[in-house]
């Protein structure tokens, strides 16, 4: 599907809905001062073409403003600092400004400002992730504004991605773990729904555990949110499993800081008594005790090669080409045999 065709104006919703083009500009500024009747079936007809009003497109003969949005799921780690600035600095070479906006991990928060972004002019998105509804890519094709995805691979999203295999590399680290004797395993991850990167990272965990023979269905897992106490929260409820696992995998390497600060609040060393591993490789994988053993994500290559397909994709009206980068892994302190 392209996704440049021409957008629909207020002039077609207004034609559709048997209304005045003012009477549409209210209901998009002013619905309280339509009748409910008229107000609901003139957004009716919004949603059903598309429509979103373009920040400043009438003085603009190229009809662009040289800004491009990115919606990244949280600020509050720096799980995402590093591409974001690269693509950030990547875009500015080319005369580009981004605006960020943050969605929670929120679907309806990504949308909201998915459509404020394209309201305000934005000439392209970078967006996390292939997890969200298809009716969403379908108003930016019909908004002709090109988007695609990083942090992930699949391109059956709809949109194409720059990024890595999150399932392989997890599963490439499971089984280094499995091949220093580790037989009982446990994972903390994010909360899986709406989000395929931890979904495909416990994928991954049980892919290397089938593989080994092992029972992938067993596989204690804590889903919570991308937080240090949060991790050392999910760390302590695995401990109290018995028999508790000899290697805990943790989503990301804030969940792995938080599970090192629990072991050592419980005595535990690590990786004497328990590995720990995270994933992301943020520069907290290397500052923590003992250093974490993680995947390395390919943080600042993925943001320069996003923000210059996209603007290659806004400039020449281009389709976007998926490209999948290499995650590697990082072997260090809090990986180890299990206890005897």
């Amino acid at each position: 599907m392209s996704q440049h065709r021409n957008a629909p104006t207020l002039h077609d919703v207004a034609r559709k809905a048997g209304v005045s083009t003012a009477t549409v500009s209210r209901c998009l500024n002013a619905p309280d001062r339509v009748v409910a009747s008229t107000r609901d079936r003139v957004m009716a007809v919004v949603r059903e073409l598309g429509y979103s009003p373009h920040f400043g497109a009438r003085v603009m003969a190229a009809r662009r403003t040289n800004t491009i949005g990115a919606i990244i799921p949280t600020m509050e780690n720096a799980i995402f600092a590093r591409g974001v600035q690269a693509f950030q600095e990547e875009l500015r070479t080319h005369g580009y400004t981004l605006l960020v906006a943050s969605s929670s991990y929120r679907a309806e928060i990504e949308e909201e400002q998915i459509r404020a972004l394209v309201a305000r002019g934005a000439d392209g998105l970078m967006l996390i992730g292939q997890d969200r509804d298809r009716a969403i890519t379908d108003f930016l094709a019909a908004q002709g504004v090109p988007a695609l995805v990083t942090w992930a691979l699949d391109s059956d999203g709809g949109l194409p991605a720059i990024g890595f295999d999150n399932r392989a590399a997890m599963r490439r680290l499971t089984g280094t773990v499995l091949s220093l004797g580790h037989r009982r395993i446990a994972a903390i991850s994010a909360r899986t729904a709406g989000n395929d990167r931890a979904r495909l990272r416990v994928a991954g965990i049980r892919d290397a555990l089938a593989a080994a023979g092992l029972d992938a269905a067993v596989l204690p897992v804590v889903e919570t949110v991308y937080e240090i106490d949060a991790g050392a929260a999910a760390f302590a409820e695995l401990m109290a499993l018995n028999p508790r696992p000899t290697a805990v995998l943790c989503g990301n390497d804030v969940l792995a800081a938080g599970a090192l600060r629990q072991a050592r609040e419980m005595g535990l060393e690590v990786p004497r008594d328990v590995s720990v591993t995270g994933f992301d490789d943020i520069e907290l994988a290397r500052i923590v005790t003992p250093a974490l053993t993680t995947v390395h994500v390919p943080h600042r290559e993925m943001g320069t090669r996003a923000a210059r397909q996209l603007v290659e994709m806004v400039e020449r009206k281009a389709a976007g080409r998926t490209v999948a980068l290499e995650a590697q892994l990082c072997l260090r302190d809090s990986l180890g045999p299990p206890p005897d």
